[in-house]
């Protein structure tokens, strides 16, 4: 079956470049001018992926994307101004799974496509005959790769594809340090440049989840000019 991008942008131009571009790979391609618009289609009618402009007409990109996140994990790519970093910090912390900057190459938004979308379905495997090592536990941190499901202490956290990638990725070794590098090839693959505040920015993003259903977590620890850990269980 055909994967389904949904792709939000007030420049015509862009809309259909990209959406010339990504049909001619094999996807489904949706195209919305505002967010107003985008956030009812998606949604009414979910997508595979979303990739999403911030200045928009209507509801912004930053809104979308936070009335997006308080009902679902859909991987979102988000497009930022060139240099407008606040951009590019506020989307990683509302959830977004990465960004590109304008101008960009169609090559390499579609790589990134294509690098979060294998992310994303690795996440989902079917539970039908997945082993047991698809379920982390780690003292009070579950992580259950077959329904993309985090739990600490029995409550529910609400993670985006990047989010869970990172939990486990530290999780998997308690104590043991994981430099940004590190964290970057768990939670991207490898060939894939971003850079470390992107990192950083997910790592405080976690830390609220986390604290939002128990003020104490202190289970990610920074180690300042080295990387980030899993305490010890």
């Amino acid at each position: 079956m055909k994967q389904t991008i949904a792709l939000v942008d007030d420049d015509r131009n862009i809309l259909t470049s990209v959406q010339m571009t990504l049909e001619a790979e094999g996807f489904v391609v949706r195209t919305y001018t505002d967010g107003e618009s985008a956030l009812q289609a998606l949604l009414a009618k979910p997508v595979d992926l979303a990739v999403l402009d911030i200045k928009m007409p209507r509801m912004d990109g930053m809104e979308l994307l936070q009335k997006l996140r308080a009902r679902s994990a859909l991987p979102v790519i988000f497009l930022t101004s060139k240099d407008d970093e606040l951009d590019e910090l506020m989307g990683l912390r509302l959830g977004a799974d990465d960004y590109i900057t304008k101008p960009f190459s169609q090559r390499l938004l579609l790589e990134r496509i294509r690098a979060l979308l294998r992310r994303h379905e690795s996440t989902r495997a079917e539970a039908s005959g997945a082993a047991p090592a698809s379920v982390l536990t780690r003292g009070d941190l579950t992580l259950d790769e077959t329904k993309h499901q985090c739990l600490w202490k029995g409550k529910d956290i609400q993670l985006t594809v990047t989010e869970f990638l990172l939990v486990k990725s530290l999780a998997q070794r308690p104590g043991m340090v994981k430099s940004r590098d590190q964290l970057i090839d768990a939670a991207y693959g490898e060939n894939v440049y971003v850079d470390d505040r992107t990192i950083d920015s997910h790592v405080k993003r976690l830390r609220k989840k986390f604290r939002n259903v128990d003020g104490e977590f202190d289970q990610i620890e920074t180690l300042y000019g080295i990387g980030y850990r899993y305490k010890d269980v």
